[in-house]
């Protein structure tokens, strides 16, 4: 059975599917694969004050090693229409470029993915082992009703992957630039410095906290956090807004707050961080809350044989071998990592989430290429695990 890339593409991102809204889009993807073999569980997940979201998961075979390719239908909002050169959803194709939001990130990849497995299945017959896709409908949005929750529902089940090549834009320039074999994590800190609210000509009846507010803050930005190492960029901590909303300016305010975001590397990890900047508010001294959320450690997946695979395969298309790099924000990559080796590999980054979102068909193609040629290897290279 022959799947075009172009076409399937053009079927997803007609599908209105912005976060958490499924348009149809799983519904697109389970009639492309059925015929194909796989069997298909649709999945819905909602916890409690989140929107429900649908998902899927989809395995071809039973036998082990389980490849899987893992993905996300939904995307982002596609802003100001008017700004925009074609309907967003109308998936039309100018010039030998497909337009539409999540041509990109990721429905371009999916297609590509799928339409490289029914090449190989034309030309090879089964896999040794078993090929799954995993597409959740929650990247974009919290991540809470997504992959996580797949992955949960499949460890209940024994359901096991041994690789996992996520279809995330990866590519800076040009495609076969660059492979992300693992990411930094997002550390999250909502500050509260409390003081005691008075007239500001009465400083001694008063406790203003912002200037130890402001400490606080100084002595966590003063020095970087590190250098970095061989594969992950230093870590930054980047204070992204301080409030106080005091409109008079003869009143000391009872308290200020401030939010500020740490990308960290593997020479950190949430609860190190967590403690460091506790002992150094508590250096500073006074009453303050402090609330720490991490939305996903760093992980690394050593150069070896699933990076080596995905590499050859880029480099045997492309003429050129990719980078291996750990840059960028986080992704679903960051949840599969507990369940087995995973990189990522998609299309050209440059215009995903912006206004006339598009891919080079030629892009299109030759990444249903480099997928057909990880999944001609995957097999002989990367053996399922005990």
């Amino acid at each position: 059975m022959t799947i075009d890339p172009i076409a399937l593409a053009q079927d997803l991102i007609r599908r209105p599917s912005v976060t958490p809204e499924d348009g149809g889009a799983l519904g697109v993807l389970e009639e492309a694969l059925k015929p194909l073999g796989f069997a298909c569980q649709r999945l819905r997940f909602e916890e409690e004050g989140t929107a429900p979201v649908e998902n899927l998961y989809a395995r071809l075979g039973t036998a082990g090693p389980n490849f899987c390719f893992a993905g996300h239908t939904d995307v982002v909002p596609p802003g100001d229409r008017k700004a925009w050169s074609v309907d967003p959803f109308a998936a039309e194709i100018h010039n030998g470029k497909l337009y539409g939001r999540g041509a990109v990130d990721m429905k371009g990849a999916i297609a590509a993915f799928v339409a490289a497995v029914a090449r190989d299945l034309d030309a090879s017959g089964p896999p040794a082992g078993s090929i799954s896709l995993l597409i959740t409908g929650d990247e974009e949005g919290v991540a809470v009703n997504g992959t996580k929750k797949v992955l949960d529902w499949m460890r209940e089940r024994g359901e096991r992957i041994d690789a996992c090549v996520v279809g995330e834009p990866t590519n800076p320039r040009s495609l076969g630039d660059m492979i992300k074999i693992g990411r930094r994590g997002s550390f999250t800190g909502y500050l509260t410095v409390y003081g005691a609210q008075g007239h500001v000509a009465y400083p001694h009846l008063a406790d203003n906290p912002l200037p130890r507010l402001v400490r606080m803050l100084d002595a966590i930005t003063r020095a970087p956090l590190d250098q970095g190492n061989e594969h992950f960029q230093p870590s930054n901590l980047e204070v992204t807004t301080i409030d106080v909303g005091n409109p008079a300016n003869n009143v000391i305010p009872a308290q200020g707050t401030a939010t500020f975001n740490i990308r960290f590397n593997d020479m950190h990890s949430a609860a190190s961080l967590e403690a460091w900047v506790r002992e150094t508010f508590d250096a500073v001294g006074g009453a303050y809350d402090l609330r720490c959320v991490c939305s996903g450690d760093s992980f690394l997946t050593p150069p070896g044989p699933l990076p080596e695979t995905v590499a050859d395969a880029v480099e045997r298309v492309t003429g050129k071998r990719p980078e291996y790099s750990t840059t960028g924000g986080t992704s679903d990559a960051r949840f599969i990592k507990d369940a087995c080796p995973v990189v990522e590999f998609g299309l050209v980054g440059q215009t995903m989430h912006k206004v006339d979102e598009h891919v080079a068909l030629d892009d299109l193609l030759r990444l249903t290429d480099i997928y057909g040629a990880i999944i001609r290897d995957v097999f002989a290279r990367i053996p399922a695990r005990p």
